[in-house]
């Protein structure tokens, strides 16, 4: 099974260190990356800021490691994580299994 986790950060340097890691310890077989305007309730306020979207590429199987990965690195005190099983094409899905395969 295969999963898009997505999540979003303060700026692209953060976007960028997060995505090395999940690439580079085959977390993720890809991190898309896209800047973003968002407008949020925080603490009784209404917050408008410029942030990064990952939208990242796995298999069902590591959506948690993804997901602690996340927390231990990023700098928000609550960052949105969400995630979703997804289907696709055979062969992109393949792909995605072998990019994840230690």
């Amino acid at each position: 099974m295969f999963s898009i986790v997505y999540t979003t950060t303060k700026d692209e340097e953060e976007a960028k260190r997060i995505a090395h890691k999940l690439v580079e310890q085959k977390l993720a077989a890809c991190v898309n990356m896209h800047p973003i305007d968002s407008i949020y309730m925080w603490e009784g306020k209404i917050e408008e800021d410029r942030e990064i979207a990952l939208s990242i590429k796995t298999t069902t199987c590591r959506v948690e490691a993804i997901t602690e990965c996340i927390k231990r690195m990023h700098s928000y005190d609550l960052p949105a994580i969400i995630s979703w099983e997804i289907d696709g094409e055979e062969e992109y899905l393949k792909w995605i299994s072998d990019s994840t395969t230690a």
